[in-house]
């Protein structure tokens, strides 16, 4: 039974109900399932609960769904690049879970690894512990902290063979790897797909196992925040620098 699909919205077909729990790979705007947020936003879907370590920025991401009012709930580490995000925040129109980034990662690990909650120092004495449950180790405070189980996974990997084994690329492995492993089903776009066999068994960041449904497509990569230097003076010939 082949996994690749032809668009994103095939992909999606039959997996997508209002109020669903989503968890969401990609860090700032580097390797985000860009296609599959297109999908969702075409799809109507509503109330959704988004895991993702940042909501994208304004018209862009999963800015998209806040553009279209479709996220109820994020669940996430950094907010900072989304002006409508905070409006809504703070207007009472989203709830949000701010998770410390590592917790948040590990949450997602957790699982995917079946694991229903686990112990933390970080957050200890913050707004993040409010209403947890607090215990002592060895004379220490720790957390609990909840594992997540998402009704559904997008991510997106540079490339991956036709079973779904996949590699990402630089700052992309952040969040998508966990992300992927944190939903009971698992929709991957990538740049490539490649025959099986094709790819490194011992350059695979996720096995196929953890995926369900692949598409390829082009990305617009955009760059969330571009900082570029002065170009370097240079000298003519025969003058000094």
């Amino acid at each position: 039974m082949t996994k690749i699909y032809g668009s994103a919205s095939e992909a999606l077909e039959g997996l997508l109900f209002d109020g669903m729990t989503i968890s969401a790979g990609g860090f700032g705007l580097c390797g985000i399932p860009e296609l599959l947020i297109d999908g969702l936003v075409e799809s109507g879907v509503k109330d959704l609960t988004i895991a993702s370590n940042n909501a994208g920025v304004d018209g862009f991401g999963l800015g998209k769904l806040l553009n279209t009012r479709q996220v109820k709930k994020m669940i996430s580490s950094y907010v900072g690049e989304n002006a409508e995000f905070m409006r809504q925040y703070l207007a009472g129109e989203l709830e949000l879970e701010f998770t410390p980034q590592g917790t948040l990662a590990e949450r997602m690990r957790a699982g995917g690894a079946g694991i229903p909650g686990f112990y933390t120092k970080t957050g200890v004495g913050t707004v993040v512990a409010e209403g947890k449950e607090l215990k002592d180790f060895d004379g220490e405070t720790y957390v609990l902290e909840r594992g997540i189980f998402a009704d559904l996974a997008i991510v997106k990997a540079w490339k991956a063979d036709e079973t779904g084994n996949a590699i990402f690329r630089k700052t992309a492995r952040n969040f998508n790897p966990p992300a992927a492993q944190s939903g009971r089903v698992c929709v991957m776009e990538v740049e490539e797909i490649v025959p099986t066999g094709t790819l490194d068994p011992d350059h695979i960041h996720l096995p196929g196992i953890y995926v369900h449904r692949l598409i390829q497509g082009p990305h617009e990569k955009r760059i969330e925040q571009r900082t570029v230097r002065p170009r370097a003076a240079t000298a003519g010939k025969g003058e000094e620098l």
